[in-house]
């Protein structure tokens, strides 16, 4: 297939975008600030609620072609990786209302300069994932209007609900996102699917090497695919997701299968807008590599604290090969280092990328 080759070119700026940010980060800080007025205790402004961390290891494919033989996946090879299984919403709410879901991967012992200012010499690879092929509100103008309504939500919530009312009209999954218990837009709610049976994507798009490409980790072992689809039941279970990982890594290992969509036409599969999106008959998922998670315990007191305390994921986290693309990944630089740094501020933990899969405690 005749792939979309990289280059600085393929992003382009998006008017009053340096504004927009500006914007973006002084209302996520407040809704930070509001957050831990509510919890006495700094959370993630994004994928606040933890169901699980697990360790495992990425294993490279061998002889892979050479439009997928590129970065982290240019060589068959075997990485240590901790992953972190979440709830969407940047706040921790109660399992029964449906939302997306996410899978941060952290590959450890990725050499090479990193893209991070400060943080060049680490050893870390990040892939953040989303149980949605998609961002609803995929530029930095519409993300702007997503935070807005948000903040409306906290202040006025009877507006709040004319407002997303307004927006679901244009974006069928508004209410995923979001996160809001909302009966104007109920039928738009996700259901409550097994985390571990969902196939989680990186929605926007990342460089891959000499291509661009979305990434996707998809259930692989019986263990998870026997998992797709089946509902939970959430009936006086607030944590029941968590309590699902858990009972299922107390038992079970895991594998999921690591794949690559490469762009192949700009204008059908942009870069600027991660609410396109990109169909498969125009270019498949390519498997690049598998995720092997042995049975563990996944939420031990030592565990969660580090994850959720000391652990940061983030896109940026990444070596010039696999950099974020486009408005909505350019605007998580600014907004996940003012999260990161009011999170790990307020907690008193320190800032660690783990250096080596011994460093995740038991």
């Amino acid at each position: 297939m005749n792939y979309v080759r990289y280059s600085p070119e393929v992003e382009v700026k998006q008017p009053n975008e340096d504004e927009q940010t500006a914007q973006i980060v002084e209302m996520m800080t407040a809704a930070n600030a509001r957050a831990f007025d509510r919890h006495r205790h700094a959370i993630r402004d994004a994928h606040a609620k933890q169901h699980g961390t697990v360790v495992g290891e990425l294993q490279v494919y061998p002889d892979l072609p050479e439009h997928l033989a590129q970065g982290l996946f240019a060589a068959p090879a075997t990485y240590p990786v901790v992953i972190r299984f979440s709830s969407a919403p940047g706040d921790i709410k109660d399992d029964r209302l449906p939302v997306p879901h996410g899978m941060a991967v952290k590959v450890i012992g990725v050499p090479g300069e990193k893209v991070l200012p400060g943080q060049e010499e680490e050893v870390t690879q990040d892939f953040l994932l989303v149980s949605m092929p998609v961002i609803p509100f995929g530029t930095v103008k519409d993300y702007l209007e997503m935070q807005r309504v948000i903040a409306l939500q906290e202040t006025s919530p009877e507006r709040a609900q004319q407002a997303l009312a307004a927006l679901a009209r244009g974006t069928n999954r508004v209410l995923e996102f979001l996160g809001i218990d909302n009966p104007t837009v109920e039928g738009l709610a996700a259901r409550n699917e097994h985390v571990l049976g969902q196939t989680f994507h990186s929605m926007a798009a990342l460089r891959y090497g000499d291509y661009i490409a979305k990434v996707s980790a998809a259930p692989l072992s019986p263990e998870v695919k026997a998992l797709e689809g089946q509902i939970v039941d959430t009936r006086d279970r607030p944590s029941a997701l968590r309590d699902e990982v858990v009972d299922f890594f107390r038992q079970h290992g895991a594998e999921y299968e690591l794949r690559a969509q490469l762009s192949v036409d700009l204008e059908k599969m942009p870069v600027e807008d991660g609410s396109v999106l990109w169909e498969e008959k125009l270019s498949p998922q390519q498997p690049v590599g598998k995720i092997v998670i042995p049975p563990q315990e996944a939420y031990s007191p030592a565990r969660r604290v580090y994850s959720d305390d000391v652990l940061s994921f983030n896109p940026w986290h990444t070596i010039p090969e696999h950099r974020p693309l486009g408005s909505i990944m350019r605007v998580r630089i600014p907004a996940y280092e003012a999260s990161t740094k009011f999170r790990h501020d307020m907690n008193m933990q320190p800032r660690v990328e783990p250096r080596d899969i011994s460093e995740i405690p038991d």
